[in-house]
């Protein structure tokens, strides 16, 4: 059967998608047991979400994902049992095992072969805190069995899984002692409901049966009482129970935690021998009542306690054992379940359909705006009045959109975490890694395209950014390193850093390469941020040595290349001996922005709006000449360079006479300013971003494309691009270019 037709695809994509998140509930629960918080909600948390992959694996029959985290969870088991301490050494293996989990995974939805080396390596290691490693090794197989398991509704009568009545025939007409059975063996009767929610949240109970199966014997009775006749019958309302009979060595809280992430999804009952009295056989002998009890006698035993989250009573056909109810308050499982909040996973492909007609819908609404402005109505007139009305509806309908589209860069930084991990590892460092702002939203096709750079910048700055231990301790730096990953919102752009405290970037020596490799003139005069820019350019490397992690050539210009392709910018600051920061900026979307609508040179132009810090008209006397080429115009107390729009994109000449000219002022991400002048503004508006073929030359500070409101197409312009461009090309120049850039 087809993939496409397989009943069971669905199911398999949504364990995989739920793996996801319980991988990210792992991380999370190990990062603040590595911060030194070692309560027990926080170690449930971590044993919850290895025990749930390992129980939707079983149902896949993925043997080789379900030996590996019963192994883990068998671990973790310890650690909640407190038999196990959490040591640096115990942590640092369990973060390589949820690393392994999470291949494990991808592998088995990839269908792809197991790595059966670094498996049993990993299976070893975990062993050893058991002190078992060998017996463990020879036969992990062995540790849990998922079978069908038996449904027995007539026991001990017709070949079915019970006792057969003349086995029982010498015993005393009283129960049995408890001290017949074995010494930690108990029984347990379970009572379990599962509402609506259960199965809307995409619960199975199948999947929570057969991980109870795996405590111990067990046989289970499917109350089908009440379900209606077919007519009243309403297929989203639930109407079974299934009643358990369970002999184990497991502790209740055991039993109860294979439940958990069900709770108040169902009402659960859970009765124990301590609580009640013994069945007085190994399995529930339900057909096994005495025949000389008395009517008045059964009648007492489906007598349930009072409240709400009591126990039902058992259904008088199916004649279950007389259990007393137990004397305990009711459990907090059976109580009523909370509103839960309802999840829908949508394919990706329709989103993307959604964004694009939303997209249509900005354009007509602007072609729509403009053919009415144009037409001479009153601003107070109906149809003025309905446009505004659509104007906002197009506005919130764009913003609910994307809003679909965000997504927390939760999971990136988390993968950050394994590639320190695997880094620090392989250049024998020890570096951890600090994050901030995890729960920043952005576009997922930003997080998406954001992995292959962030990965390599987290690499250089463990491998060139941070020292070796004994050079941090000769600095009077902790051995330890540190890297920091943070993001957040400014500005209405996403900004992600990425710093070390290690020794900073080697100008010299920078300088040195370049001029080496040709880059720049031997006598060329650069500032501090020149130097740091060459780091970007193509083939710059400052490894001594190629290593697995870097010195190949493949160096930060393909990391700025990528950051450029996002419509992003990245900058350096570093300060010798105090360590490296690289600050990216990044659209909060590709979709749409706010656009400046200019002209220059009678082409017209869309500027991102946030950028621009304000509107300048010159005056006479406002711009000064540092050399030819290079201007600064006066801004209150200080002076900003300033750049003709027209002439830095190769529209015009420069003009000679800038009185009266229009001048935005921009703000750019480290803090200075520079001024674009301009012929005229025309217009504020959102405008819908459409991208550039990769047939088109990506002409420098051009960053995309768009359709205006009359169907002319106009480029969307990097005001920063062009004014680094514009910068930069001055490398070879005299000694004073370093007090321009101090006015600058």
């Amino acid at each position: 059967m087809s993939e496409q037709n397989d009943p069971m695809a669905e199911i398999r994509a949504s364990f995989f998608i739920e793996c996801e998140e319980l991988l990210e509930s792992l991380q999370d629960g190990l990062q603040i047991m590595d911060d030194g918080a070692d309560d027990s909600e926080t170690i449930n948390i971590v044993f919850r979400a290895v025990h749930s992959i390992k129980g939707g694996a079983g149902a896949f029959g993925l043997e080789f994902l379900v030996r590996f985290a019963h192994r883990y969870e068998t671990v973790l088991d310890e650690v909640r049992a407190e038999r196990l301490a959490v040591t640096p050494e115990a942590l640092k293996v369990f973060y390589q095992a949820a690393d392994h989990l999470s291949d494990l995974v991808r592998i088995s939805r990839d269908n792809l072969p197991a790595p059966e080396e670094r498996t049993q390596a990993l299976l070893e290691a975990l062993s050893a805190f058991l002190g078992d490693s060998d017996e463990l090794a020879d036969a992990p197989e062995e540790e849990i069995d998922f079978k069908p398991m038996g449904i027995s509704l007539d026991l001990g009568t017709d070949g079915g899984d019970g006792p057969d009545l003349a086995d029982l025939e010498d015993l005393p007409p009283l129960p049995p002692l408890p001290g017949l059975d074995a010494p930690d063996t108990r029984h347990y009767q379970i009572r379990f409901t599962p509402t609506a929610e259960l199965f809307e949240t995409g619960n199975e109970p199948a999947l929570l049966l057969r991980n109870l199966q795996a405590l111990g014997e067990m046989h289970v009775t499917c109350d089908t009482s009440a379900v209606p006749e077919l007519a009243q019958l309403v297929p989203e309302v639930p109407h079974l129970t299934w009643d358990i009979t369970l002999e184990t060595e497991a502790e209740e809280a055991e039993i109860a935690s294979i439940f958990e992430f069900v709770e108040g999804l169902c009402r659960l009952d859970i009765i124990s021998d301590a609580d009640a009295e013994p069945p007085g056989t190994v399995i529930a002998a339900a057909d096994l009542t005495a025949p000389e009890m008395p009517e008045a006698a059964e009648a007492e035993v489906p007598q349930a306690p009072e409240g709400p989250s009591a126990p039902e009573p058992l259904p008088e056909q199916e004649k279950e054992p007389a259990v007393k109810p137990a004397p305990a308050p009711p459990k907090p499982a059976a109580q009523a379940p909370p509103a839960a909040k309802t999840v829908v996973r949508v394919d990706i492909d329709r989103i993307e359909r959604l964004v694009n007609l939303v997209g249509e819908l900005v354009i007509n609404q602007a072609m729509l705006s403009q053919s009415l402005e144009q037409s001479g109505l009153s601003p107070h007139s109906d149809a003025m009045n309905g446009l505004e009305e659509f104007q906002r509806l197009t506005r919130d309908i764009q913003d609910s959109v994307m809003m679909i589209r965000a997504q927390p860069v939760k999971s990136l930084f988390q993968r950050m975490s394994r590639i320190v991990r695997e880094a620090s590892g392989a250049v024998d460092k020890d570096v951890r890694l600090i994050v901030h702002g995890e729960d920043t939203e952005v576009d997922k096709t930003v997080i998406e395209r954001l992995a292959d750079p962030l990965t390599h910048m987290i690499r250089n700055a463990v491998d060139h950014g941070l020292e070796s231990k004994s050079a941090r301790l000769a600095a009077g730096k902790p051995e330890q390193g540190q890297v920091n990953l943070s993001a957040a919102h400014r500005s209405g752009r996403v900004i992600i850093e990425i710093s070390d405290d290690g020794a900073g970037i080697n100008r010299p020596k920078v300088q040195q390469l370049a001029i080496d490799k040709g880059l720049i003139p031997p006598d060329a005069v650069l500032s501090d941020t020149e130097i740091d820019n060459l780091l970007f350019m193509p083939g710059f490397s400052t490894a001594d040595k190629v290593s697995d992690l870097s010195g190949r050539g493949v160096g930060m210009d393909v990391v700025r290349t990528a950051i450029q392709a996002l419509g992003g910018r990245i900058t350096t600051t570093s300060h010798p001996g105090e360590g490296t920061t690289f600050s990216i900026s990044l659209p909060l979307t590709l979709a749409v922005l706010d656009g400046m609508v200019v002209e220059v040179a009678d082409e017209t132009l869309v500027l991102p709006l946030n950028v621009v810090v304000e509107t300048l008209t010159l005056e006479a006397g406002d711009v000064q000449m540092l050399r030819p080429g290079r201007n600064v115009v006066r801004v209150r107390s200080g002076f900003v360079p300033l750049l003709d729009l027209g002439g830095a994109l190769g529209y015009r000449a420069p003009l000679e006479d800038m009185t009266g000219a229009v001048v935005l002022l921009i703000g750019q991400e480290d803090g200075s300013n520079a001024a674009l002048m301009i012929d005229n503004i025309v217009d504020q508006r959102q405008v819908v971003i459409k991208g550039l073929d990769e047939s088109f030359h990506r002409a420098p500070g051009i960053a995309a494309a768009t359709i205006l409101g009359d169907g002319q197409i106009a480029l969307i312009l990097d005001p920063s691009d062009i004014i680094s461009n514009a910068m930069s090309a001055h490398l070879t120049v005299a000694p004073q270019t370093r007090a321009e850039g101090a006015i600058a």
